[in-house]
């Protein structure tokens, strides 16, 4: 099994690296083929979504912390 790869970007997209599925609700996948990477959509306003297009850049888009991080003992 290859690698996968999941990047947080600051108040950007989910940067996704690596041999994956992307299925929608109904089962249906995408094709990513010479896809090794991709960005999926974080602030909603995607005309792409689920991959991201740019506009959260426009829009001013503000994440919520990057990682929280459990407490001792939670999973």
């Amino acid at each position: 099994m290859s690698e996968v790869k999941i990047t947080v970007r600051p108040n950007g997209p989910y940067r996704v690296e690596g041999a994956v599925k992307l299925v929608d609700v109904n089962g249906n996948e995408w094709d990513l083929t010479n896809k090794p990477a991709f960005s999926l959509c974080r602030c909603g306003a995607s005309t792409n979504k689920p991959f991201c297009d740019g506009t959260h850049s426009k829009l001013g888009f503000q994440a919520a912390e990057a990682a929280v991080r459990a407490e001792e003992g939670q999973k």
